[in-house]
């Protein structure tokens, strides 16, 4: 008996979006100073390793949940992993509005995923 869909595809999700939001956002701090065409290819290379994991996360997780399900989860994977991410590697404060925000996504979840 293997891994259930909903941990495979949260999983393969979380790590997806640490491609994702490192491909989007670290050229913010790291590469500040460089030309915007370099950071779009060190981007994109980044990007390729967050298809490699986000690809089979929505395959496999078809198999269970709805296309509309699976975009909501991956918001909540994707926000959930940037608060720290804005926080400890881009050194922004925290606000009371990532709280609100995280509270809107339950209430997104809860009636995406509500009858399943």
């Amino acid at each position: 008996m293997g891994m259930p869909v909903l941990l495979q595809t949260t999983l393969l999700l979380a790590v997806s979006n640490v491609f994702m939001t490192f491909a989007w956002y670290a050229h913010l701090r790291s590469y500040a100073d460089r030309k915007w065409y370099l950071v779009v290819v060190v981007s994109w290379a980044i990007a390729l390793f967050e298809y490699l994991f986000m690809i089979p996360a929505n395959r496999i997780g078809h198999t269970a949940y709805s296309v509309a399900q699976l975009k909501i989860l991956q918001e909540v994977v994707s926000l959930s992993l940037f608060m720290p991410f804005s926080a400890l590697y881009l050194q922004q404060p925290l606000k009371m509005d990532f709280l609100w925000a995280g509270l809107c996504m339950v209430g997104a979840v809860y009636f995406m995923f509500r009858g399943s």
